[in-house]
């Protein structure tokens, strides 16, 4: 999938640019896999904005996505490719031969008539699912599952992807995309490839109306709001805030570690993503 840009008329579309949306193959989804989805505009159970920027945004329909690919020994044939406004990858709709479809996180190498299957041993092919322990070394891999059965957790975002790097015992060694080193049960579930739609993240949005579109509302910085609103706020003139970046809380912004103590899932971790 590649990018279009626009001729300069205006200032927006002189750096404006789209997706152009060459691989989908149809616009509308298939409506049983598709429910409502609320809007809570960054606010908890009492109504409280707990996550700030957000609100507005286009109505969208959730797609119900197959992350546990548990179509064991099925062949399963690939009907579409679709564009799935909740996520940055693109989706495939999977036609098993038993009659039911379901939509998987479409990798970058598949297309409309590929088959695709899920189960221990498997063809070592793009789309296909299976144990960890039967992929070998240096393979490409995503939509990870990090707890057998529960479905895949890693590794789903457009373009990326992972590799096993070795084994050890029951567990593998998968490094991330971040560069994160990690062990995780070979009975845990995988599938082969790299996510598609790896333009996306080389898209220059243009303008503020089409952030509203996506439901991201406009930042103000902390230096021009007044004392009560912000530790950074007040002072005569223009401030630089008298004191290291923070949030609205208190909680420093730059090298302040806020990741919470994981017990069972740190112990996993043998090099972190950032050093």
């Amino acid at each position: 999938m590649g990018l279009k840009k626009f001729r300069p008329i205006t200032q927006t579309t002189r750096y404006k640019t789209v997706l152009d949306f060459s691989e989908i193959t149809e616009e509308t989804p298939h409506k049983p896999l598709t429910k409502g989805k609320k809007e809570f505009s960054g606010r908890g159970h009492r109504g409280h904005i707990s996550v700030r920027r957000r609100g507005g945004g286009h109505k969208r329909r959730y797609r119900v996505i197959d992350f546990r690919r548990d179509k064991y020994g099925i062949p399963g044939r690939i009907d579409t490719i679709e564009y799935d406004p909740n996520r940055s990858a693109n989706i495939a709709l999977v036609t098993y031969m038993d009659g039911e479809k379901r939509y998987i996180v479409a990798p970058d190498s598949l297309k409309v008539g590929d088959g695709v299957m899920s189960g221990e041993n498997v063809e070592i092919k793009s789309g296909n699912a299976m144990p960890l322990k039967n992929i070998p070394l240096g393979t490409n891999i995503y939509n990870i599952e990090m707890t057998r059965g529960k479905g895949g957790q890693l590794v789903r975002s457009a373009g990326v992807s992972a590799v096993i790097t070795a084994k050890e015992g029951s567990y593998c060694l998968i490094k991330l995309p971040s560069g994160e080193l990690r062990k995780i049960h070979q009975e845990c579930y995988a599938t082969i490839g790299e996510v598609g739609n790896k333009d996306f993240g080389l898209v220059t949005i243009g303008k503020a109306g089409r952030s509203r579109w996506m439901n991201k509302r406009p930042k103000v910085r902390g230096v021009v709001m007044n004392p009560v609103d912000h530790p950074l706020g007040g002072g005569e003139g223009k401030s630089s805030g008298g004191r290291h970046p923070c949030s609205p809380t208190g909680v420093p912004s730059k090298g302040f570690k806020t990741r919470k103590k994981h017990k069972i899932s740190d112990k996993y971790i043998i090099s972190r993503r950032k050093k």
